[in-house]
């Protein structure tokens, strides 16, 4: 059993679920957008929707983005905050099928034009999945460095991503492969025990065949917002 099954994250509650777990939700995608975000469409799923607002998962979401920790203080005046800030934000009930009941998608514009669309659900304990990006699978927790790696189902890909890893000395923790189809779109998702140095991210993004390249950083978020 893991320690957080039992005592939970340090937070400002009421939920480590409802609460805590929506916050780090958040902040992941603030992480992943890596810029100002001006508009948040938020929708929410299963028991999110149905109990989240007495729990304050709304209000967590939208610190989340803010870039709070699940421990501020005011994660209850998020959405004052990010009025103030000029981050515009709605909410909207969504069946997500068989997603875990704790789910939400999250479809962000950041300031220079950037999309992003991210499901991502709270597992219990504060403990987070971030199941889709960009319509793609997904399946990583935000505890490790993480780069998404967009590109089309070619040969080689795979290859050239994991030597250029070995290059800069950077172990690979869990790696998953996902595709559309033969021949279509493919995702990485490549957690990893260290940093991946920025300019072996921008020599990535310039490969052929590769589409976008996403990179998670646990570590402290700029505020962006």
């Amino acid at each position: 059993m893991n320690l957080f099954d039992v005592v939970g994250p340090i937070m400002v509650g009421p939920s480590s679920s409802h609460t805590a777990g929506a916050v780090k939700i958040g902040n992941v995608c603030a992480k992943l957008m890596s810029e100002k975000i001006v508009k948040a469409d938020i929708f929410l799923h299963g028991s999110f929707l149905a109990t989240g607002k007495g729990h304050g998962t709304d209000k967590a979401l939208v610190a989340g983005l803010l870039g709070m920790k699940v421990d501020d203080p005011d994660i209850p005046n998020s959405f004052k905050i990010a009025r103030e800030r000029g981050l515009d934000f709605s909410f909207s009930p969504i069946d997500l099928g068989d997603s875990h009941p704790n789910s939400a998608k999250l479809l962000l514009i950041g300031e220079s034009g950037k999309t992003l669309d991210v499901v991502g659900a709270s597992v219990g304990g504060g403990q987070i999945n971030i199941c889709e990006i960009d319509g793609l699978d997904a399946n990583f927790s935000g505890d490790y460095p993480t780069l998404i790696v967009h590109n089309l189902d070619q040969p080689g890909h795979v290859a050239e991503v994991t030597s250029m890893l070995q290059h800069k000395y950077v172990n690979i923790a869990t790696m998953q492969l996902y595709r559309s189809g033969r021949g279509g779109n493919a995702v990485m998702v490549i957690e990893t025990d260290q940093e991946i140095p920025s300019e072996a991210i921008g020599w990535l993004k310039h490969l052929e065949g590769i589409i976008k390249v996403t990179y998670y950083s646990p570590g402290e978020a700029e505020n962006y917002v």
